[in-house]
């Protein structure tokens, strides 16, 4: 089961603030000048708020010119890491990594930095005065850093980009799925690249073939799940049976978090961004298949009301993995050590991340309750489905699923 787990000059732009000459920023004028913040996309000096970040010249000049010559790059699958050394070796990875950490040319109007970010940023200029200090928060920065960009690397889908993809930000819309009749054309298309042993469903009943492309998609999912967190600090050096019981009960938590990301109250993007199937049409499949997204969707609204980013929900994430109090684990006590220090930057994190909600963190444990039982309920519902159903259970799921709950 765990190795299955297993050039031009840049010129100034509307949307570009420049630290230390912004328009209604007196009060952070003079400390900005003298702040060293990192390019969220290369890593270099960020030379002020560009595009909806805080970004160096360079990258702010490159995603300029992208979007107004509408630039396509031919498509990469190396998903290469963006450093100021060799940013400009992979042009098509560069421009998805300033799509994932949020650039986007509507992001600032009239040169002006959103107040949110401007709280951000006084926090942020706290952060660095304290770190000089204080070690121990610098180390708990570079951990945040750490796991937000194993996240980045793993998941091939992001809340940046959904959010891009459901805002009709992108140059292709997904193809809407509503009715039977959308749905086959989608199976001929979209299904038939995502799933590889689509035409052996092809004669099953339409809700066992929607059944069977989430069970795909869970299986992707949990193996991008199980790469991630064992770039989670200490987790690899855990027992194997301990990181196996953390996966187990771990996974689908964490499923239901992400998937949020890709929800909206209409529906789901499904086929890596190219589809979205509507709620409606869920719904109107036959029980017991129509009771499966529904309780995903409530859940997605109200988590999607927290607002959280990309950063947020890689420490969110790790933090349901490294849970000290899943059943049957061996090493208790250091697991415990690893959740206690994932969660306490978590605090701090959404604290700087977060400056106007100072209640979100407490909001945010609440979801964890949420979603245990929301996993119950699904556990419940799959085992239901195939006692009474024509269809089987993929062999990982069903060692998932296996004595949980």
């Amino acid at each position: 089961m765990y190795n299955q787990f297993n050039a031009l000059t840049p010129a100034s732009s509307p949307s570009s603030v420049v630290y230390g000459v912004v328009a209604g920023q007196e009060e952070l004028s003079s400390s900005s000048t003298s702040l060293n913040l990192e390019c969220r996309v290369c890593s270099d000096r960020a030379s002020g708020y560009h595009y909806g970040v805080h970004a160096c010249e360079g990258c702010k000049g490159f995603f300029r010119r992208t979007i107004r010559l509408k630039l396509e790059y031919d498509k990469c699958e190396r998903r290469c890491k963006i450093q100021k050394k060799n940013r400009n070796k992979c042009q098509y990875c560069r421009f998805q990594k300033c799509l994932s950490v949020g650039m986007s040319h509507n992001a600032i109007r009239f040169g002006r930095m959103p107040q949110s970010e401007k709280l951000k940023l006084k926090a942020e200029m706290v952060t660095v005065d304290k770190e000089v200090e204080n070690p121990q928060l610098a180390d708990q920065k570079t951990l945040a850093k750490h796991i937000y960009e194993a996240y980045l690397k793993n998941f091939n889908m992001n809340k940046a980009k959904a959010r891009s993809i459901l805002m009709g930000k992108t140059n292709t819309a997904p193809f809407v799925i509503h009715d039977m009749e959308t749905l086959q054309l989608a199976e001929q298309t979209l299904v038939a690249k995502m799933v590889g042993s689509v035409g052996a469903m092809k004669d099953k009943e339409v809700e066992v073939r929607i059944f069977h492309c989430c069970q795909c998609t869970s299986v992707e999912t949990v193996t991008e799940l199980t790469e991630f967190a064992k770039s989670v600090p200490g987790f690899s050096s855990l027992d194997l049976n301990d990181q196996v019981t953390l996966l187990k009960y771990g996974v689908y938590e964490a499923i239901f978090a992400m998937l949020a990301s890709s929800m909206n109250k209409d529906g789901l993007l499904v086929a890596y961004g190219s589809g979205f199937i509507t709620r409606e049409f869920l719904k109107s499949l036959r029980r017991p298949f129509s009771d499966m997204m529904e309780p995903k969707f409530q859940f997605a609204m109200k988590f999607n009301a927290l607002e959280l980013d990309d950063s947020d929900l890689a420490l969110f994430v790790a933090a349901i993995i490294c849970c000290g109090d899943r059943p049957g684990l061996v090493n208790v006590a250091h697991i415990e050590v690893m959740q206690e220090s994932i969660v306490q930057v978590l605090q701090l994190h959404l604290l700087a991340n977060h400056p106007d909600d100072t209640f979100l963190f407490p909001k945010l444990l609440q979801k964890l309750a949420d979603l245990r039982q929301l996993v119950t309920e699904h556990a419940q519902l799959v085992q239901e489905i195939k006692k009474t159903e024509d269809t089987s259970l993929h062999p990982l799921l069903q060692e998932i699923y296996r004595d949980m709950y």
